[in-house]
């Protein structure tokens, strides 16, 4: 598996069929790969068994205010179908042939279209989805009572992400306590396992919108490199990146961006991003866009004054070191804890030539947080993908097609210094993964040039 860095010319592309998504900033993408993802998922399903399959809800602020929709992912990854009220059933063994794959959308009206702006019918849901059996949710219950009675099991979904919040209560959640109230006697299976093997694995249609977001995302980099100055403050920064990112079809950042500059840098989840930016100072910019819900996520750190001092560079440098390593270990074949495990003993040796643990501290240090933990305290790679923290098994080989950020950083508080970076990897049937960050400025000596220019 190889994927090539020419030809991303949006036109000539085979994702993007038509001219525009309704509703929707992105281009339309081909049904295929929803017709496809569907057909592995069938292919992992046991005999007399049907799954379903909801979007997410449209969660609440104050008063009549909402968070503006996201659609779950797993829905998505099988349908393309991007909008609220959505529910998905695929039953690939039912007597009625039309019932094997199943859409029930909110019925659109004049009304609707009016104040929401246009939805589904069901001829847009096929041309999306590839499922030509589309009903509305009004007649789910009769419909749905109709498919389970003709299966021993169902597939229920719930979020078994290992760092997921279940705090609120979701659509699949309440979906589940329904089914077994009112379907005690069928058997429960768990959708979470298949859906983290299919997702972890990109096909092309995947990564090219991987790329494309790749893409958004290096524009905005190149946009504030000559806009970072001495006194410019962070959120100018964000400011400027999301213009970019929304004129280029983006939805915008695909997570909430950290523009950290100075000491800020040594929070790594730092998303205040109201601090102004003092000559002298680094600043680390974890940012991404998204494009078509698929997720990019890079880090780079800039000069506030346009030039590192010898000890910054130093520092970045060595950062940069324990990435270009670090990524040459993403192969097939090895886990992610043992890739951790070996990437910390590439931190191990540039924090001692920074002087900043000597062989008293690695001699002393616990096993369970070892030396360089002090400067080095997060992991270095995550699945990426329809999530930025993308589903995906950890305790398995890595195999082809899997894309993972590789992102290596050194905190100094004392020096009011924290460097991180990070691209976002494809990993191959052979040799080193593919980087779709390829493009976008990280020596040192580059960034310096271009500030300068």
């Amino acid at each position: 598996m190889f994927f090539s860095s020419k030809g991303r010319d949006p036109k000539t592309i085979p994702y993007f069929q038509g001219s525009e998504f309704t509703g929707m900033k992105y281009n339309r993408i081909d049904k295929k790969l929803f017709i496809k993802n569907r057909q592995d998922f069938m292919d992992h399903m046991e005999t007399s068994s049907l799954a379903v399959f909801n979007s997410n809800d449209i969660y609440p602020i104050s008063a009549d205010s909402t968070f503006p929709f996201q659609q779950h992912r797993d829905i998505l990854f099988l349908s393309g179908v991007d909008q609220e009220e959505s529910i998905l059933v695929i039953s690939p063994n039912a007597t009625n042939a039309e019932h094997r794959e199943v859409l029930f959308l909110r019925e659109t009206n004049e009304h609707i279209s009016i104040w929401e702006g246009e939805k589904l019918n069901k001829e847009a849901a096929f041309e999306v989805s590839g499922i030509k059996t589309v009903y509305w949710l009004q007649d789910f219950e009769r419909i749905f009572n109709q498919m389970m009675s003709e299966v021993d099991n169902i597939y229920l979904n719930k979020n078994e992400h290992l760092r997921a919040d279940t705090t609120v209560q979701t659509r699949e959640d309440r979906f589940i306590e329904k089914v077994r109230n009112d379907y005690p006697t069928h058997q429960v299976k768990r959708s979470a396992p298949i859906m983290h093997q299919l997702r972890s694995i990109k096909n092309e249609l995947e990564i090219e919108l991987m790329q494309k977001a790749c893409d958004i995302t290096k524009s905005g980099i190149e946009r504030i490199l000559k806009f970072i100055k001495p006194d410019v403050w962070e959120y100018e920064i964000e400011a400027e990146l999301i213009h970019e990112f929304i004129r280029r079809r983006s939805r915008g950042f695909a997570y909430t961006p950290i523009i950290a500059s100075g000491h800020n840098a040594c929070v790594l989840h730092y998303i205040e991003n109201n601090a102004q930016c003092k000559d002298g100072e680094v600043i680390l910019m974890d940012v991404g866009a998204e494009y078509a819900n698929y997720a990019s996520d890079l880090t780079r750190c800039f000069p506030v004054g346009g030039r590192f001092t010898k000890r910054q560079k130093d520092v970045y440098n060595a950062v940069l070191h324990v990435k270009n390593e670090a990524q040459k270990l993403l192969k097939p074949g090895i886990t992610l804890p043992d890739y951790h495990i070996e990437v910390g003993k590439i931190m191990e040796g540039e924090l001692l030539k920074l002087k900043l643990i000597d062989q008293t501290d690695i001699k002393n240090q616990d096993p369970k947080w070892p030396a360089y933990k002090k400067y080095f305290m997060h992991g270095t790679s995550h699945y990426i993908g329809l999530d930025t923290h993308d589903v995906g098994p950890w305790n398995e080989a890595i195999k082809p097609g899997m894309v993972f950020t590789c992102e290596p950083g050194i905190y100094i508080p004392d020096e009011n210094l924290g460097v991180r970076l990070e691209d976002d990897l494809v990993v191959q049937d052979s040799g080193d993964p593919f980087n779709l960050m390829a493009d976008i400025p990280i020596e040192a000596d580059h960034i310096e040039e271009l500030m300068n220019s």
